[in-house]
């Protein structure tokens, strides 16, 4: 069965509690941000939670027009009330489990610890989808958290984190590396690679010619 826990307030809120602490994360955040286009003008930002991520994307580009992408409840509230005096900023109600809707289309998308959240056939197709929707030059900036190559790698990653087996998020449904760089170049994206990580954390992109 899977399991999706980021409906509930609670759990949506100890995340939130939590974000700041995550070792290592602003540095793969200040990478990510050299990957955004100097002339981009339309963002994405899929499973933008509280809207970490896009803040720091329109501190560099603070002309850029933003679509904020989340479903749950707590985590929109929140994205609502970090932008609610930025009108250049979108917030929609979505489900990643689903196809995107037409959202139009995007100089960057850019995702931050969401996608592996889904299914593996899922987060493929959401590859794709995003793909179709980045403009000719555009880049997918996918901050994410991928498997580790052995369970023991796993358990050291979790105990960094202040976790264990026993209390890591049932949410995550990690995959290597490897495959999905692989993914992006099938689907057409040019210039694949993963250039940062630590651990289980990993900024892979690509890019639409």
């Amino acid at each position: 069965m899977s399991v999706n826990l980021w409906t509930s307030t609670e759990h949506a809120l100890d995340y939130l509690g939590r974000a700041d602490s995550i070792p290592h994360r602003v540095e793969g955040e200040s990478t990510l941000l050299e990957f955004i286009p100097p002339t981009a003008k339309h963002t994405l930002d899929l499973g933008t939670g509280d809207g970490r991520l896009l803040a720091l994307v329109k501190l560099d580009h603070p002309d850029v027009k933003a679509m904020a992408v989340d479903f749950s409840p707590a985590m929109l509230e929140a994205a609502r009330r970090r932008f609610a005096d930025d009108r250049s900023v979108t917030v929609v109600a979505h489900n990643l489990e689903d196809p995107l809707p037409e959202l139009g289309s995007f100089d960057a998308v850019v995702s931050s610890f969401a996608i592996h959240h889904l299914i593996d056939e899922r987060k493929r197709a959401l590859y794709a989808e995003i793909y179709a929707c980045l403009a000719p030059g555009g880049v997918f900036c996918n901050l994410e958290h991928v498997a580790s190559s052995t369970p023991e790698l796993h358990e050291e990653f979790l105990c960094r984190i202040g976790c264990t087996l026993e209390t890591e998020d049932p949410s995550n449904k990690l995959l290597d590396m490897e495959t999905q760089l692989r993914w992006l170049r099938e689907i057409g994206f040019s210039d694949v690679d993963c250039h940062w990580k630590w651990r289980e954390l990993a900024l892979l992109t690509g890019r639409r010619t």
